[in-house]
């Protein structure tokens, strides 16, 4: 993607300079259930930004992501309140009537199917075995949209996924992306440096930095290991990481999705997966006779460990934080303001109030 560098963040608009956070549901496209846990369950209820959404996949692998609300009389379409999935569609339990998943009502037991029953259906996206879905503000449809799926050819372990939830707002935990005086402050990571500028191209943003870190791996075996990290940001919701380790030379890939609940809390779930290592250039004690693909199980859980490590640490300053809308920055702060002014796009509503939000 061609990005060009951001310019300068904006000075605050005077009305919106509050300690009140931003809105808690900014634009974007959110994280709602892996395609396992979907196939698993048949169908799967849950609030999602503020609202009761169901989720199912038809049988030819479509996702849909509707409103929990029958449109006919008002029942709720969960499985607690008896709602299934059959032949591909979302069955009411009240009167039975089938929803296909583009939320059309496509039959019913008894009569044909009235053309206006249909359920409030969110735009989805299936990446790489997560599911998402777009929630604009107003109901606004996509203004953007998510990357490709990054290639799989089978060298890769399986995804490892892992939910928790914690009161957070979405920008400060993406805010982390920008933040290297944190790494070495609150994670002890060593030699921090960003490696070139912070790129921006629309709701894309690039993040690139180094650093070192000394952990034990598989329980035995302390190093220090040198990391080359490439952080794709595609709005509030969604964070792709590109990493590289130098000292072994593995590769692993995170996905870092932030999920507003009802306001108050978020779902933080974290996705990972490590390339199998052919030719270390340093083998560690314990995994020199293993095949290429289980040491890069052990790596993916090394990674997977360490950055469950990170957000305990970071949740305990995130659940706990107010917000600042001027922060007093030094000069090893980096590039929080020109990240501020990048989230200002996803909070439309507040723009259309005619405030000027870029400072965010």
């Amino acid at each position: 993607m061609q990005v060009e560098s951001r310019r300068a963040a904006p000075a605050p608009s005077p009305a919106l300079a509050s300690d009140a956070p931003p809105p808690p549901f900014p634009e974007g496209w959110y994280f709602v259930a892996t395609v396992p846990a979907l196939e698993k369950a048949r169908l799967i209820r849950k609030t999602w930004m503020g609202e009761e959404i169901v989720a199912w996949r038809d049988g030819a692998g479509r996702s849909c992501v509707a409103g929990a609300v029958c449109p006919h009389l008002g029942s709720d379409l969960g499985p607690g309140a008896g709602g299934r999935v059959r032949e591909g569609r979302l069955v009411c339990p009240f009167h039975g009537f089938e929803y296909d998943t583009t939320g059309q009502c496509v039959a019913t037991p008894y009569a044909d199917p009235p053309r206006a029953a249909r359920l409030r259906v969110f735009p989805a996206r299936e990446l790489s075995g997560l599911v998402f879905a777009w929630y604009g503000a107003g109901g606004r449809p996509p203004q953007w949209s998510l990357p490709d799926a990054p290639p799989d050819d089978g060298a890769w372990t399986r995804q490892r996924v892992r939910t928790t939830r914690f009161a957070a707002h979405p920008q400060d935990t993406a805010e982390n992306a920008v933040d290297m005086a944190h790494l070495r402050y609150v994670h002890g990571y060593g030699d921090v440096e960003r490696v070139g500028e912070l790129d921006v191209d629309g709701a894309y943003l690039l993040s690139c930095f180094n650093f070192s870190r000394r952990r034990k791996i598989a329980g035995v075996f302390n190093a220090t290991l040198h990391v080359s990290a490439r952080t794709h940001i595609y709005g509030l919701g969604y964070s792709y990481v590109e990493i590289r380790e130098h000292t072994i030379g593995f590769d692993a890939r995170m996905w870092i999705l932030a999920t507003p609940v009802d306001g108050e809390v978020i779902d933080f779930t974290m996705a990972s997966q490590a390339r199998e290592v052919r030719s270390p250039k340093r083998f560690l004690m314990g995994l020199r006779f293993l095949p290429p693909m289980m040491r890069a199980r052990i790596l993916n859980k090394y990674t997977a460990d360490g950055q469950d490590a990170d957000v305990r640490q970071d949740e305990a300053i995130w659940s706990r934080k107010s917000y600042r809308p001027l922060p007093r920055l030094s000069r090893s702060d980096g590039e929080i303001m020109p990240f501020r002014a990048y989230c200002a796009q996803f909070y439309p509503d507040l723009a259309a109030d005619g405030a000027d939000a870029d400072f965010r």
